[in-house]
């Protein structure tokens, strides 16, 4: 299992507090201290199974600044400005050995 995450997030802390007390083997990755490459933010996207504005945090500050909603962006383009802003990225990722979850609900599907 592997949890990416922010340190200082509620959802991410209460998401590595259910892993802990599944007491199985985990890698974490706080991906504010460990940046994510485009290349690895590009394969976590594409294990989704979504569209890379799915994954956006359309409240985020940064997401308001940048119009990211009225703009009309390329996959790409998104991608890119989630490694230059991983604040933008829905958090924790969780992928488990049969699936990828993202963001809040994330608590309920493992």
């Amino acid at each position: 299992m592997e949890i990416y995450y922010k340190s200082t997030c509620n959802t991410c802390n209460k998401a590595l507090d259910v892993i802990a007390r599944m007491k199985e083997d985990v890698k974490k990755r706080d991906y504010f201290k460990d940046p994510f490459s485009e290349e690895e933010l590009k394969k976590i996207i594409k294990m989704t199974g979504k569209k890379p504005h799915e994954l956006l945090r359309k409240h985020d500050k940064t997401y308001k600044e940048l119009n990211i909603g009225e703009k009309k962006y390329s996959d790409s383009q998104i991608i890119k400005l989630m490694v230059k802003y991983p604040n933008l990225i829905m958090r924790p990722i969780i992928i488990t050995k049969d699936h990828i979850h993202v963001g809040k609900s994330a608590l309920d599907e493992i």
